[in-house]
């Protein structure tokens, strides 16, 4: 092997691509319920209204099925998939399994420098609690969670997460109306206990935190029973 390689190096330059800006326009119209569960879809009509070519539109259709979006049925229409009650608790127990530890984590590794951006992501949720903008507190309430697990060095976890909480995403959504200042009550506490490095109490903490779908599922299936599977 020549002791220097004749190749120049190239600058990884983050851009997203067609298919990238497809799928998050999806994820949040899927999220907001603006596509309600059970609506149906079409990559041609997609394709036409985003003025792209239907290639990205069905990688991103298939990104969404995967996290369990849409159900794609060969030779029959797509889907919105219809929020499943057993998804969400299980997305729920997952989630509360794999946060318990990457708090215990943070507890012992996060710095002052990440506690600065943690509690200016906190004041961003107030704004938007302020301003009532749900999907930019859902972002933000996402992007706590998030920049605990990869600023401690756990992001893994999120992304383990991100795979299994599709179903709970959109019951969760759906409770930022009557919920929302609960919420960053609780990121409050979470901050405050993980700055004072106190794991046994942030463990109590986020899984009250995270048990609170469970409480709000009930109401929530109440006032939108369309949107819900049926699952006997």
């Amino acid at each position: 092997m020549p002791k220097e390689m004749p190749l120049r190096s190239i600058e990884a330059i983050s851009r997203p691509t067609v298919a990238d800006q497809v799928f998050d326009e999806l994820y949040q119209n899927v999220i907001s319920l603006e596509l309600a569960p059970g609506a149906k879809i079409s990559e041609a009509e997609v394709a036409k209204a985003m003025g792209v070519s239907r290639q990205p539109v069905r990688d991103a259709f298939y990104r969404l099925s995967k996290l369990g979006f849409l159900e794609i049925r060969p030779q029959r229409a797509t889907t919105v998939s219809k929020i499943s009650e057993s998804a969400v608790l299980q997305a729920r127990f997952i989630r509360t399994a794999l946060e318990i530890e990457s708090m215990r984590v943070a507890c012992e590794r996060l710095t002052e420098a990440d506690f600065r951006v943690l509690e200016e992501n906190m004041t961003l949720q107030e704004a938007a609690l302020n301003d009532t903008n749900k999907m930019v507190f859902h972002h933000l309430d996402d992007a706590f969670h998030r920049e605990i697990c990869e600023r401690s060095g756990v992001g893994f976890i999120w992304k383990l997460i991100q795979e299994n909480k599709a179903h709970m995403d959109r019951v969760r959504f759906l409770s930022l109306s009557f919920a929302s200042t609960n919420a960053h009550g609780d990121h409050l506490k979470i901050f405050e206990a993980l700055r004072h490095r106190d794991a046994d109490g942030v463990t109590v903490l986020i899984r009250t935190h995270l048990s609170a779908i469970v409480e709000h599922f009930r109401r929530i299936r109440a006032e939108h029973l369309i949107y819900f599977a049926d699952e006997g």
